[in-house]
Order: structure tokens, then sequence, then C-alpha cells
């Protein structure tokens, strides 16, 4: 009797992975998300899995890069349509911003953040970098939109700077479900500011 080899198991695409972990970040929240749980949901153990991304922090780190990644590409396609650059400031926020209470992408932010003072100098700089596509994406933006007249002649990097620390804080308190500060009312706040600070005044 001729006995066939057996099976190679491989594991799934990393890609595969990140997804679950979001997924189940999504529908359950982060703290349901286990090492043992994920490796049942995609067929792997909790050993291979600490094999790839050797600890959970990296795991989630990975996650929000992959996350971002699809972001990313929303976010410049965003920026490359035509018209008017206050439009698509407009939607440069919009897209920042959390969907509403427990958005997983933002749950995530608040977990990688929370662990930067005791990660590893890599895993810092990895999180900058993320940080600083959205900072530079901004700041080409309002300078495209102060060279049009349609905003006014302010510093585009100091600009910048404020009015992501606003929407960071105002993420936050969207994502934790502070009362009175759901992505409506932030909105809002953010539109009243721009309108405010940075749209040209009407010759």
């Amino acid at each position: 009797m001729t006995v066939s080899p057996r099976r190679r198991q491989t594991a799934p695409p990393r890609e595969d992975v990140l997804a679950a972990a979001m997924a189940t970040i999504a529908e359950h929240g982060l703290d349901a998300l286990t090492m043992a749980g994920l490796g049942r949901e995609v067929g792997m153990s909790s050993g291979h899995l600490l094999y790839y991304f050797r600890t959970k922090d990296e795991l989630l780190l990975r996650t929000l890069e992959w996350s971002e990644g699809r972001l990313g590409a929303e976010r410049s396609a965003l920026l490359s349509r035509r018209g008017g650059a206050a439009e698509r400031l407009d939607g440069y926020v919009r897209l920042y911003l959390p969907d509403g209470h427990r958005d997983p992408h933002w749950t995530l932010w608040l977990e990688v953040w929370s662990s930067s003072q005791d990660a590893p100098e890599d895993a810092r700089d990895r999180q900058a970098a993320v940080e600083g596509a959205w900072h530079r994406d901004l700041v080409a933006l309002l300078a495209e939109g102060i060279s049009r007249g349609e905003f006014r002649g302010v510093d585009p990097d100091r600009y910048a700077t404020r009015l992501r620390a606003m929407l960071d804080g105002l993420s936050i308190h969207v994502v934790v479900g502070l009362p009175g500060t759901g992505r409506e009312e932030a909105l809002a706040h953010v539109r009243e500011f721009l309108a405010e600070t940075l749209s040209a005044p009407a010759s």
C-alpha cells in the first residue's frame, strides 16, 4: 500500500491574519483579541502566531500599519481629486475622525499610544512614520490652499500640528464615547475652527 505524503500545512497570508485581528476588535473589542482566539480564527496555533509577531504589541502595531495602509490609499485618492482645497480638507477631516464609539482603527491607536512609552525604538519610529504621512499630506494641502488664496497665509507646518492635535483630542472623545462628543459634534467643532482660523476673508 502506498502511503501518501502528509500535506504540509501552510500559514495563511499575513494580511489575512491582520484582517482577522481587525475584525475581532471591531466585533468584540480589543480585550477579546488573544493569540489563542486569533489562532483559532485563522487556523494557526498561538505559538505559530508568536513566531511571526513575537508579542501581542507587535501584532497590534502590524495590524495598525495594515489598517493605515488602506486609509493611506483612500487619503491619496481623496487628495488627488480635482476641486478646491477646502473641500478636500473637509474630506481629510472626515477620514481622520473615528466613525463612532469603539471605532476599531482608533481603538488600536489608543492601545499603541498607551504602550509606546515602553516600546522599543523601532516600534516608536514606525508609529511616527504613520503619523508623519498624515502630517505631510495635510501640510501640502494647506500650502496648496494658501497659494490659491482659499486659505489665510498661515504657516502650514505649525497649523497642521495644531489642527492634528485638535483632531486627535476630539477623536479620543468620540472613540471612548464621551457624552456629547459624537462624530457629528466633532465635525461641527472642526469646521467651525477652520472657518474662524483658516478660511480666507471674503474680498
